[in-house]
């Protein structure tokens, strides 16, 4: 029942990482705003656009999952799946989102990347 619950806990873990990344990167494009950084007479001024900034926490926050996922997963494992996936998932919202076109050469890579993780995940018999 324990073991379950832990593999419960790291998918949500895995797909909350996934979703904060990809809505951070979407939002802080939306925004076009990457921010504002000023020195006056020793103080330091920074400004940005609340869309760009909801974007940054979702960014920061997706940084600290990673960072517990890494203790949680093998680090071999992890990183190939979740840059894999969040690859894809950027490629279809920037489309979804933004209207830009997908290339052949995007679908072809997208194709690549899946057909990889599902050999990187096929189990041996």
């Amino acid at each position: 029942m324990i073991e379950k619950r832990k593999s419960i806990m790291k998918v949500i873990f895995v797909i909350l990482y996934l979703i904060l990344t990809v809505s951070g990167l979407i939002l802080m494009k939306k925004g076009g705003n990457a921010g504002n950084i000023q020195l006056n007479n020793g103080d330091i001024a920074f400004s940005i656009n609340w869309v760009s900034a909801i974007g940054f926490v979702c960014y920061i926050c997706s940084f600290l999952l990673f960072t517990r996922m890494v203790i949680m997963f093998d680090l071999s494992y992890i990183m190939p799946l979740t840059t894999g996936i969040v690859q894809i998932l950027s490629l279809v919202a920037s489309s979804v989102v933004f209207k830009e076109s997908i290339s052949k050469q995007g679908i072809i890579g997208a194709s690549i990347i899946i057909i990889g993780l599902i050999i990187m995940n096929y189990k041996k018999v």
